[in-house]
Parts: C-alpha cells; structure tokens; sequence
C-alpha cells in the first residue's frame, strides 16, 4: 500500500499547518494549527476538515506555535481522542498556549457582542479555555532523539529544530518511506535558541519557506534594536511591541537587558512584559536548560528585565502611566490579545513608536502597519497612526533561504522529492526554485487541500 500526504494547511501561506498521512487505513496528522491573516483563511478555520476528527489515529506537533497547535482544542472537542505526541518543552508550551488562546477568543466575541460590532449575532469563540483545558490530558511527552511508535508499526523520531523551546523536526518511517517534516527552522545564529540538529536521510522531505525568497541582515537584533530605542524614550515615547509571547518575547528582553548593561539604553528605562503567556513562557526557561544558550542565571535574568504584567488590571494601569517606557505584549502580528488596546492607545502619538518584531503575515494588523497605511482598524473602529513604526529585519526566529538550503545540505543522501510549504506564494516558489537550481532536487509547492504520493 502507497504511502500519501494531504495538505490540509500551510500551503500558499504560513498558518494552519496540518499534514495529514495516510496508509493501509491509517492516518496521522502532523501539525494541528489555527489558520491566520487574511479573514478568507481564517474561515477555514470554521470549515469541517475532510476527514472525521475521530478517525484520526495520531497527532504529531512540530512545536506550540498556535499556528501549529491551536486548532488542537477544536479538534478533541469534535472528536479526536487519541494520544498527541510532542517534546517535553512543547507539552509545557501548549498546557500555556493552547488555553491562553481558548480565552483570548472568548475575550474577542465578547467584547464583538458588547460594542456590536460583530456581523454574527451573537460572536461566538472558535473554542473556549475550558476546551483547551479539556484537551491538554491528550499531550504525550517524547524526548527528542528518541525513536517512538505513534502508531503500530509507524515509526517517529523527534530531531531539535532550533526556533522556539521544544521545536522539532520529524522524521516518519512507514512502509518503507522516510518522511522528513522540517517544521519551523531557527537560525544558527539565533540570540537565545540552539542551533537545529543536521536533518537525517529522507525520501521525502517537507521544507518550511516563511523567508525562503529572502536573507536576513548581517546585523544583530542588539543593532537594530538599540537605535530605536533609544530615540523613542529620548522623545518621551511609549515604544508598543508586538510579540510572540514564545520566543520572541523572550530574544527582546534579553537583547534590552544586554544593551541596558552594555550602557546603549539608560538603566531606568521602565520595560513591561504584558502578557501571561508570555510571563509564563519566561519562567519556562529555568526547566529547560541546554534547550538554549542561556545559562541559569541568564535564564533567572530573563524574568527580573521587565515588569511582569498578568491581571488585566494591571494592564489597564499602564494607560495611567506616561513615556518613556517599553510595552511588549501579544500577539506579535497583532492579530489579537492585549497588544490591540495599547496600540488603539498609542499608535496615534507621533512621539510615540511601534515596533513590529518579525514576519506579518499578509492579512494582520502587523502588515498593515508594516506597509505604512496611517490607519488600522482595531476592534471595530479606524485607529490612526501618526506614531513612527519600525520593523526589526534581524528579530526573526525562522531561518532565511540560504540557512534553510545549507540545512538541506545536511542530509546523507538526496530525497526522492521536498514539498515546500508553510510560506507565502513568492517566498514558497522562490525556494523551490533555489533548491531545483542549486541543490538539483526535485521540489513542488503543494495546494492546499491536494494529496501527493511520498
């Protein structure tokens, strides 16, 4: 019997990966993740998928990223029942994540409904807290470099992937095929995280392309970041950052607590982390030492750089305060969560700044302020923009198009055929064509919803 994948997400765009693997009978799906961006993407997040929630057997999670794993909840509450295998660091990741995000869409159509802004009567949430909290028995820990059976006969092995704390790549043996899954590459010279692991052989490879037609910069995050900075708390500014609340929240307050020591940032410059999955992510860097560069007392360092805000009381109190300060909060396309309110609040000061951390994917508020438009629409309502808006090209945590290549190069031997997904259009054919060209291996960019042999 032929072995298939079915690309259910993460094709033409960088959300909702979910691949699904079929044989003999079997299926597995790898990935799990919440459409994002553009809102004819985000409907598919409401669309059935075509197979039967309980007739999958197994779910693989590359990492917690939402885009990865938040469509877990909904798909335990319509009926998968079976085990989700993940590392250790992501596990700890999604018992945070995946409930943050049941809240935060709670929070989202209740607030629709209580300014009626809303086109559904009444806005309803895609999944609650309490259904992510019902999902999280699911999680199965797995170390990575360990070989394990998510299904009889199947065999799966978890490689680090760099990128965020428990990211992995995936290797998948069955009926004779390897099947490599790369799922999101951090870079060699990431400030905080490890390196990925060299990729092991395949036949079958699917390669991630977010930065796949284009090079970071030469210059760090600390050269970027630091000019910024400075200016906007010279004026008085509040700088508002949108944040991954994993990863990237994290890089930045390293990066701040480093450039206040090395003296480019006055010391008494007020920092606040306003996000509790982003707290909570901090703390997480203490129990996975060796998963990062961070030493113990850097890791310990991360959680007394800022001020710590959890309560949304808290948070509204920082409306009280004047400039300068820096705000980092969720989400980091700002696509939702408590982000939104302090730009609604800042983004019309001109002394004001917003610095956006990392890829906006097409269709976010973090792309249009990306593209310079002088007006966002933030919970119903026309925002103005009149604040100087920055966005960092060295704070990415995926690899660029000649990091993602020389991974490639890794491998013992040539795979029978990479699928490039998770990226834009451009950036999925560019890199398609780099590997075709370069490497001389055979590669498509997949459509969405197509099945192909491995």
């Amino acid at each position: 019997m032929s072995v298939s994948i079915t690309f259910l997400g993460g094709t033409g765009t960088v959300t909702g990966s979910k691949y699904l693997v079929r044989h003999d009978g079997k299926c597995l799906l790898v990935d799990c993740g919440l459409f994002q961006g553009y809102k004819l993407l985000r409907l598919r997040n409401w669309t059935p998928l075509p197979i039967a929630p309980d007739q999958i057997d197994a779910v693989l999670l590359t990492h917690a990223h939402l885009d990865h794993s938040g469509y877990l909840p909904l798909l335990a509450k319509e009926g998968f029942s079976r085990h989700v295998y993940a590392t250790p660091g992501t596990r700890d990741l999604c018992r945070i994540l995946l409930p943050d995000s049941g809240h935060i869409q709670e929070e989202d159509a209740e607030f629709a409904n209580r300014h009626g802004f809303s086109k559904h009567a009444p806005a309803l949430p895609l999944y609650t807290r309490q259904d992510a909290l019902d999902c999280l028995h699911l999680l199965k820990a797995v170390e990575v470099g360990k070989s394990f059976a998510p299904i009889p006969g199947w065999r799966a092995t978890f490689s680090s992937a760099g990128h965020i704390l428990g990211a992995a790549s995936v290797l998948l043996e069955v009926a004779g095929r390897r099947i490599l899954f790369s799922g999101d590459l951090g870079r060699p010279d990431d400030l905080i995280m490890n390196p990925p692991d060299d990729a092991p052989a395949a036949d079958t490879v699917l390669i991630e392309s977010t930065y796949g037609d284009r090079e970071h910069p030469e210059e760090d995050v600390l050269a970027e970041l630091g000019p910024a900075l400075k200016k906007v708390a010279k004026r008085g500014g509040v700088a508002v950052v949108p944040v991954f609340a994993v990863g990237r929240a994290q890089a930045l307050l390293h990066a701040i607590r480093l450039l206040k020591a090395r003296g480019d940032l006055p010391k008494s410059l007020p920092v606040f982390l306003d996000s509790p999955m982003a707290v909570n992510t901090t703390h997480l860097f203490e129990h996975h030492l060796g998963e990062h560069r961070l030493n113990k007392r850097d890791a310990q360092a991360l959680t007394r750089s800022a001020t710590m805000v959890s309560s949304t009381d808290e948070s509204r109190a920082l409306a009280q305060r004047h400039g300068p300060m820096v705000i980092l909060s969720a989400s980091g396309m700002a696509t939702g969560g408590r982000v939104l309110h302090h730009l609604a609040l800042y983004a019309g000061d001109h002394r004001n700044m917003i610095i956006l951390t990392g890829f906006q994917a097409p269709g976010t508020r973090g792309a249009t302020l990306a593209s310079g438009e002088k007006s966002v629409r933030i919970h119903g309502r026309d925002v103005e923009v009149n604040a100087e808006v920055v966005q960092l090209q060295s704070a990415s945590a995926h690899a660029d198009a000649s990091q993602v290549l020389a991974w490639l190069r890794t491998m013992p031997q040539a795979p029978d055929q990479v699928y490039v997904v998770h990226g834009e259009m451009g950036a999925a054919d560019e890199l398609r064509k780099r590997i075709k060209h370069q490497l001389g291996w055979r590669a498509t960019v997949p459509e969405h919803g197509s099945t192909w042999p491995t």
